[in-house]
């Protein structure tokens, strides 16, 4: 199974950027997107942003993978 996860990106330097998700920071590569800005919330899989999130929807799905660990703890 596959997982894309939402990250918010923090900073960027040509087609590659640093997403952040829970204090842990990964290298993205924004070369599939169009208009990645600091502060935009990408869905990220394999290293690759694959969309653009709008913040709320991004708040939301973060909230829902929360309620899963807590779930699964």
């Amino acid at each position: 199974m596959c997982l894309a996860v939402p990250l918010k990106i923090i900073s960027i330097k040509g087609k590659m950027g640093i997403g952040e998700l829970g204090g842990v920071k990964k290298k993205v590569s924004l070369m599939l997107l169009d208009k990645v800005r600091v502060g935009d919330y990408v869905l990220l899989h394999a290293g690759f942003a694959i969309n653009k999130l709008e913040t709320k929807e991004a708040e939301e799905l973060l909230q829902l993978l929360r309620e899963m660990s807590e779930v699964s703890d």
